[in-house]
């Protein structure tokens, strides 16, 4: 082939070996079931308060299991999929490389060891939920855990320079959700419905020849 193709699980060659043609180069990737339980159930372990971040680190930049824009892809469908945003992705990633097995290899290692976890520090939180420090605690986590997640969307929004919609569309877009959700207290569902539904259509309108 004269062209150097990129599948969606490999990448090329920039340079060619000595006397042959470009070859495709092998993407990272797990490389059984234990490999993905034991990886998910790190990640998890991590994303105290949200999990965002972590995951877009995890599996983007140190795995490499994802670039940045197949990442936005799996979290918009993760996202407007029933259930919690990383469950579903860990169910994508999982069942993409080993089917019904990785899928459920993945989801045992988001919910297994947090689940022992989350049951004994609500054991603890009983009992020391009327202590000030602890309280005090807890809101300085949670002003870390926006701490991350604003600084993932920052690390996401550079994928937008790719995508087929104008970038000031895909502002005004982002803009829009941000408004009707966090000021006007819109439903979540209708947000999606409305402006997902326009980034949809604006996107097939520039696809579609």
């Amino acid at each position: 082939m004269d062209s150097c193709l990129a599948a969606r699980h490999n990448r090329c060659m920039t340079t060619p070996p000595a006397g042959g043609r470009p070859r495709p180069a092998v993407r990272p990737a797990p490389t059984s079931l234990p490999d993905l339980f034991i990886s998910f159930t790190l990640l998890a372990l991590q994303g105290f308060g949200g999990v965002l971040a972590i995951v877009q680190r995890e599996l983007v930049e140190r795995k490499g299991w994802l670039t940045q824009e197949e990442f936005i892809e799996d979290w918009a469908v993760a996202q407007i999929m029933p259930g919690p945003n990383v469950v579903n992705l860990a169910l994508i990633i999982g069942g993409r490389y080993f089917g019904v097995a990785g899928a459920l290899a993945a989801l045992a290692g988001m919910l297994l060891v947090p689940l022992v976890l989350i049951l004994l520090l609500a054991l603890v939180h009983a009992r020391f939920a009327g202590n000030p420090q602890v309280a005090g605690a807890l809101r300085g986590m949670a002003a870390v855990s926006a701490g991350l997640i604003g600084a993932a969307g920052l690390k996401l929004s550079v994928a937008l320079k790719k995508s087929p919609i104008p970038l000031p569309a895909c502002v005004a877009i982002a803009v829009a959700a941000f408004v009707l959700v966090a000021l006007l207290k819109v439903r979540l569902g209708l947000v999606l419905l409305s402006l997902g539904g326009l980034g949809v259509a604006l996107a097939w309108r520039r696809l579609t020849p």
